[in-house]
């Protein structure tokens, strides 16, 4: 069984924010697949489901992006999941522009909150991450306002292009590998 898990926060107060292009993500399986997000558990707004033949679980978890790791870790270990091969998390990256998108197989955080928490509590990292650019902040501009601003016109329009592939590199991970999802997808 993998977990799919985008990273965000809760709260239609940072609904359709940058930081929460994960959950978006999530969104846009669930309704692909028929997979509703109704169940509770170690902080975390799941569903279990079945994509292209391959069991999983939807995951969104409602930590606040800091402290991811604080519900995937035990959920993962509840499920008793491989988290170096049937873990994927789905976050959004500023070192990246709009209309990217960049799948690997292992690595740092990268200064991203959210992936450092579920390191530090996984002890490891070795889960497959997908990234989607949300695009840096203008010079001298507020970090924090960026990631938990609203995108707007075309970059909205494309944001959303990009979560779309992101849920399609979700599945070529699922049937083909992540060797191929990531040959076919980053972009």
């Amino acid at each position: 069984m993998y977990v799919i898990a985008g990273l965000g926060n809760p709260g239609t107060k940072y609904a359709h924010t940058r930081h929460n292009a994960g959950f978006d993500t999530i969104d846009i399986l669930s309704e692909r697949y028929d997979i509703p997000l109704r169940r509770r558990l170690f902080k975390g707004l799941y569903g279990k489901g079945v994509i292209e033949g391959t069991r999983v679980i939807l995951l969104k978890p409602q930590t606040y992006m800091n402290a991811s790791g604080d519900c995937i870790q035990p959920l993962c270990r509840h499920y008793k999941v491989d988290t170096d091969n049937d873990l994927i998390v789905i976050s959004d990256d500023i070192s990246m522009d709009v209309g990217r998108l960049r799948t690997r197989k292992s690595g740092s955080a990268g200064g991203h909150n959210g992936l450092k928490s579920i390191i530090a509590r996984l002890g490891n990292d070795g889960f497959t991450r997908i990234k989607i650019g949300v695009g840096d902040r203008e010079a001298g501009g507020d970090l924090v306002k960026h990631v938990l601003g609203h995108v707007t016109g075309e970059d909205a329009q494309t944001l959303h292009e990009m979560q779309e592939r992101a849920a399609d590199t979700v599945v070529a991970i699922l049937t083909e590998g992540v060797d191929k999802a990531i040959s076919k997808y980053n972009c």
